[in-house]
């Protein structure tokens, strides 16, 4: 079978011990970097046994690497500058709000690509994987939500539409590294179509970034075509949708009603991996526009708390989203990563692994295969 897996993961794992042990050893330069790069490497080593030992057939490198799931990608652009944000979100948890004023992003010129960002990461992954390596990248989205047209420099980029074409540019030039070190399981993390589906963000979009939330899903699904446009033929792209991930708190709440029709039709990806682990996502109900051919991964198994889901539970779910799309188009996976950002979520190794097995084991039981 070709990827998304019947069982399958958004990508991020919890970091173990030993390698915040030396992150945090080599950011007081008591290690050296190459220290560091081992520990990684030990890491990811061990991660991708544990993951293929309980049967997933995609296995990623946790995004050890990394310290954030996306600014470590889209700050290596050239002319990409961290700012302070313009304006605070409020984060849900479990406790209650938490109000967060996260990183904005300029572009302060042309945008280039350096060379590879995570394609040496892939090429480790390959190296020590028995089953499929996946890889994740944000979306290029990312770099306009932020801040808006007031965030691009004019100078460099006249026209909108001259920088979305130079975005897709630099984006494909990535794919096309990671396709010819043999990657062919890409992930795209998207998180502004999600939040898009939120009144209170739809809200903000037209205040502060001076944008119509009805078209510009459009104009994403355009971009992200765009950057994935270079794949070769037998490169499978999925997106995953997040509504926020960050030490179990979350941002935005709503179904995917407002962007169903476009999501699922307009752009050219192969599956979709979507929250479903609460009724913060809505119904299934806007799985009726998933067109033949296209897989939906339900993130029935939440990945911010640790008690663990029931099997009946899960099946009852997958058997409520088959009214709206065939089950042979359907798979589990947990609702999103366990560690968006280094510190991770409030749960322990134990829970996220027995999360993951899970999910195997439901899908054995409902489509005869993981």
């Amino acid at each position: 079978m070709k990827p998304p897996f019947r069982a399958d993961h958004v990508g991020s794992l919890l970091r173990p011990k030993a390698l915040l042990e030396a992150r945090d050893q080599r950011a007081k330069g008591a290690i050296p970097a190459e220290a560091l790069t081992e520990a990684e490497d030990k890491a990811i080593s061990d991660a991708v046994r544990k993951q293929e030992a309980i049967g997933l057939h995609s296995v990623t490198d946790g995004e050890f690497r990394r310290t954030m799931w996306h600014m470590d990608f889209i700050t290596r652009f050239a002319h990409v500058a961290v700012v302070p944000s313009e304006i605070k979100i409020r984060f849900h948890t479990h406790e209650g709000d938490i109000d967060v004023a996260p990183p904005g992003l300029k572009v302060t010129g042309k945008l280039a690509r350096p060379g590879g960002i995570f394609v040496d990461h892939f090429k480790y992954v390959k190296k020590v994987a028995k089953e499929t390596p996946k890889i994740t990248i944000p979306s290029p989205t990312v770099l306009h939500f932020r801040g808006g047209r007031a965030a691009i420099d004019d100078k460099a980029y006249p026209t909108m539409e001259a920088f979305y074409a130079d975005l897709a540019r630099v984006y494909s030039e990535e794919v096309k590294d990671l396709a010819a070190a043999g990657c062919r399981y890409l992930q795209i993390d998207e998180t502004n179509f999600a939040y898009l589906c939120d009144p209170s963000v739809r809200e903000q979009v037209r205040e502060h970034i001076h944008e119509d939330p009805n078209e510009l899903p459009k104009t994403y699904a355009k971009l992200i075509n765009g950057a994935v446009a270079g794949k070769p033929a037998d490169m499978t792209v999925c997106m995953h949708l997040c509504r926020g991930n960050n030490q179990s708190a979350w941002l935005s709440e709503g179904g995917y009603d407002p962007v169903a029709e476009v999501l699922f039709n307009d752009i050219k990806v192969d599956g979709y991996f979507l929250e479903y682990d609460t009724d913060r996502a809505g119904d299934f109900s806007p799985l009726r526009f998933v067109p033949k051919g296209k897989r939906i991964v339900l993130g029935l198994v939440t990945s911010k708390q640790p008690a663990l889901e029931a099997k009946d539970a899960l099946k009852r779910r997958i058997d409520e989203a088959a009214k709206y799309v065939p089950l042979d188009q359907l798979a589990i996976s947990p609702q999103c990563g366990f560690a968006s950002t280094v510190e991770g979520n409030r749960m322990t190794e134990d829970d996220q692994w027995r999360k993951l097995s899970l999910c195997v084991e439901v899908a054995r039981e409902v489509w005869g295969a993981n």
